[in-house]
């Protein structure tokens, strides 16, 4: 209590003089800006009458210079001008000048005019803004030389400057895409030193793209991807900045790979963490940017209304994937977040992180294993969420192949108990994360994920709560995937052990799953399956070539070993079964199926006489029956079991 007392103590200085530095900057801005609407206003008197306005448009410069600059600062706070990138200058703050002058300027037209027809119908002879229209446009010219000129010249200025100390440390550069967004970033990375890169040029992936000897905002495009390398070498560049996003994973994987060839660092702006008043935070290239497709984009809106007021129940919790579903949820602010998990350690670490984002949602924390029907069912009665997420599971193939009794009993039991309670008590939405592994499943772990499936399945063609599954591939940097195992290795020198050299997969990132399943549930309306677009699945071989690559090594400085199939393991992953048909959705990177019909009281019985067996712990009649159950289940018994 003590040492937690000390760091609010030790917080609470630095943050008022933050604040203060805040005030002052926006104060001076503030100030800067009323100077400069005052001198533009007081030109345009001087310049529509010859530099002598006589004493009559000298009184009504007095008179009306307060309204004009009090007009002007609400339209320019309006538009957020009034920061620290008072000398930032692009196109984007250009168009952003000219709408608030615009607007202002068109304020004023309509003050004349209303000032007009009330002061001759009723006598009055104040005036609210200039009599003169001349004055309003030359107003509006001025006021847009002012501040944009002052803007550009500052950043040519500081530009100039750094060109002077580029042989302080300071790399010219060249980026990747020609567009507004990155004519944007450019320019904020030439405007400050402490970035350590100059650009001096666009590189555009065309082959014959016609922006080529073209110039954005000052910096000229000058090659495509196919001349990339011999244009470095000429102009002496040894480095590359793209923005994170702006090019698809094989492209992404293909300039890597020929920058590593030829010697040129590859660097990564993410975007979505650049500010005006921070510096740009750029990185080094990691796997999730060779293999992550365009991202995927929430209806944030619409999410938000949907979750406001609503009690939501994640499970497994304490996973990888479960502790992300709960970190985007909380962002949506529901009523109340419920994080279930067996392992008390997971779920006491989470609570923490989440209560610390300040959010208002109740945040409730339980202990429970799912397989305990009467403790879900109490949490059920009690707690009544309106969503359910059902992350829980037993996931590891090798493992459950060695373990079949447990993964029936966690995997197809548990999810029977929270199915029946989310149908007994109400629930309204309830999302079951499955897996690819479910099609035509060869292993354990896939066959009691899809029968989790035909249970839920099963339960949306009778129950009022819309039952919903989501299915994906391979989630980068989640628990014992094969990213971690493949660092691990690298950093004890090897070998990389993969078991397949032909083995392919489907990768995504945790958070584009956990966008998967918060989209999929509010669209779905009960029965259907839910499926991300990942794009080309991604061989195993070249995932580990990648990370030698990243780690700066050569090709050949670690060892990559094949090791032969382990029990349950597939070559390829499918992500439909040939009875499912795909269906298009509103969301370009989501798409739907419908397994065929399972009638509810058949599969009850089939899943009851399932869970009977597994307490035999009988692994031969287990499997026995899961190919009575499930024709398409065709194991790979002839691999390794560990």
């Amino acid at each position: 209590m003590t040492a937690f007392a000390g760091k609010i103590f030790r917080w609470i200085p630095f943050k008022r003089v933050w604040l203060r530095s805040q005030l002052i900057l926006r104060a001076f801005c503030l100030f800067v800006y009323t100077a400069v609407f005052f001198a533009a206003y007081w030109a345009s008197y001087q310049i529509r009458f010859d530099f002598n306005p006589g004493e009559k448009f000298n009184n009504e410069f007095l008179q009306t210079v307060g309204v004009v600059i009090f007009v002007k600062i609400l339209y320019f706070y309006a538009h957020h001008h009034f920061r620290n990138d008072m000398l930032f200058a692009s196109l984007r703050s250009l168009r952003k000048l000219v709408e608030s002058t615009f607007c202002a300027g068109i304020t004023f037209l309509l003050l004349k005019q209303f000032s007009q027809i009330v002061f001759s119908r009723y006598g009055f002879s104040f005036p609210v803004v200039s009599s003169s229209t001349g004055v309003i446009l030359i107003d509006f010219s001025l006021t847009i030389l002012f501040l944009g000129g002052g803007q550009f010249l500052a950043r040519i200025f500081r530009e100039e400057f750094m060109a002077l100390r580029s042989d302080s440390g300071i790399k010219s550069a060249y980026m990747v895409g020609a567009s507004a967004e990155t004519a944007r970033i450019a320019g904020m990375i030439n405007s400050r030193g402490s970035v350590g890169f100059r650009i001096i040029g666009y590189v555009v992936s065309g082959e014959n793209d016609h922006r080529v000897a073209s110039e954005l905002d000052f910096i000229p495009v000058v090659c495509t991807f196919d001349t990339l390398i011999s244009q470095c070498e000429s102009a002496g560049v040894r480095d590359l900045l793209v923005v994170a996003g702006h090019l698809p994973g094989p492209q992404f994987r293909a300039l890597f790979e020929e920058c590593h060839s030829a010697g040129i660092e590859l660097h990564v702006i993410p975007a979505t963490q650049i500010s005006l008043s921070q510096t740009i935070p750029i990185r080094k290239i990691e796997i999730n940017d060779l293999l992550k497709r365009d991202p995927v984009y929430l209806n944030i809106d619409e999410l938000r209304q949907r979750f406001d007021g609503k009690k939501v129940l994640v499970t497994g919790a304490g996973g990888s994937i479960g502790s992300e579903i709960c970190r985007q949820i909380i962002e949506f602010e529901p009523a109340e977040l419920l994080i279930l998990g067996r392992g008390e350690n997971r779920i006491f670490f989470l609570e923490r992180e989440l209560r610390e984002l300040g959010k208002p949602t109740k945040i409730v924390p339980l202990i429970a294993d799912v397989t305990d029907a009467l403790r879900i069912n109490h949490i059920f009665e009690t707690a009544g969420p309106d969503y359910v997420y059902h992350a829980a599971a037993h996931k590891h193939v090798p493992l459950m192949e060695s373990n079949v009794s447990e993964a029936v009993r966690n995997n197809v039991g548990g999810t029977k108990n929270v199915v029946d309670a989310a149908d007994r008590y109400g629930v309204e939405r309830f999302v079951l994360i499955s897996t690819d592994k479910a099609v035509n499943p060869t292993s354990v772990m896939g066959l009691t994920k899809h029968l989790a499936e035909r249970y839920v399945n099963a339960a949306a063609e009778t129950s009022k709560t819309k039952f919903i599954v989501t299915r994906f591939g391979n989630v980068l940097g989640s628990t014992g995937s094969v990213v971690p195992i493949f660092k691990s290795q690298i950093e004890k020198g090897g070998p990389i052990t993969v078991t397949d050299f032909r083995m392919t997969r489907y990768f995504m990132t945790i958070p584009e799953a956990s966008q998967l399943v918060l989209e999929a549930s509010m669209m779905g309306s009960g029965g259907e399956i839910f499926v991300l677009d990942m794009g080309n699945s991604v061989r195993i071989l070249d995932l580990a070539r990648d990370m030698i690559r990243l780690a700066g090594l050569p090709d050949n400085a670690i060892e990559i070993r094949q090791t032969g199939l382990r029990r349950g393991e597939k070559l390829y992953e499918e992500l439909y079964f040939e009875s499912e048909q795909k269906i298009n959705t509103t969301h370009p990177k989501l798409y739907a199926a419908r397994h065929r019909e399972f009638r509810r009281d058949l599969v009850q019985r089939q899943i009851n006489d399932l869970l009977e067996l597994a307490k035999t712990a009988d692994e031969t009649a287990l499997r026995q029956m899961f190919h009575e159950l499930v024709p398409e289940y065709q194991p790979t018994l002839q691999g390794k079991s560990s």
